[in-house]
């Protein structure tokens, strides 16, 4: 829909609203290039210059990368989980494995209270391909089926916010996995997810995070 107003400010900051709304519902997903300032000068009826300071100022936000010569980018869901990412960079990895297991713990607890039979079949999928590339030694599909089950965890809570943060935490996590399995996967100790998944499909709150306090535990101590 164009967008209407008689001063270039008002313009720009419905354009900055305009943008926003497409990134946090989710229309344009976080590593995905948005349209190029013509194709959103024409979808929204205004002038490139326009676009382009919106844009600007969505990249200022952390909710965009400019990368030239590629695009632009959405790299946030919104400004709050783009200062997370920036804050996460900036901090010990020691910090962030805090951060994980405090995040991991309750992410259990509400899957296990809110999972619903969608949830319930996705976590048994992601389990059984995270179990079968740990067996079969392929370090990053583990990485990434490891990862792709505690974020299934978290969206079983049904809690958008913790949902945003966990998905904050997936580079630092993949470089904690990485870092765990060394350069031999096989011959790695196998950090179990089974009795936590289990607990989240049977619905029981407080034993889902004790077993994720386990694994966890294991995982510090290895």
């Amino acid at each position: 829909m164009a967008l209407q107003s008689t001063r270039k400010s008002a313009l720009v900051d419905q354009v900055i609203e305009q943008l926003r709304g497409q990134i946090s519902d989710g229309e344009w997903a976080v590593g995905s290039r948005i349209p190029t300032e013509s194709e959103l000068s024409e979808l929204l009826g205004v002038g490139r210059n326009t676009i382009r300071e919106g844009v600007r100022a969505l990249a200022h936000a952390g909710l965009l990368e400019i990368r030239q010569g590629a695009g632009t980018f959405v790299v946030g869901h919104s400004e709050v989980t783009a200062a997370v990412r920036r804050r996460i960079a900036a901090s010990p990895a020691s910090d962030a494995m805090e951060v994980r297991r405090g995040l991991e713990v309750e992410a259990a607890r509400l899957a296990a209270r809110r999972r619903n039979e969608a949830d319930v079949t996705r976590l048994r999928v992601l389990l059984s391909e995270r179990e079968a590339t740990h067996q079969a030694g392929d370090t990053e599909a583990f990485i990434a089926a490891d990862i792709a089950l505690h974020q299934a965890v978290a969206e079983a809570g049904h809690n958008r916010l913790l949902i945003d943060l966990y998905s904050e935490l997936a580079d630092s996590l993949r470089e904690t996995v990485r870092a765990g399995a060394g350069p031999n996967l096989a011959a790695a100790p196998h950090i179990d997810h089974t009795r936590a998944v289990e607990a989240i499909i049977a619905g029981d709150p407080e034993l889902a995070a004790a077993e994720t306090i386990a694994y966890l535990r294991e995982l510090i101590e290895d």
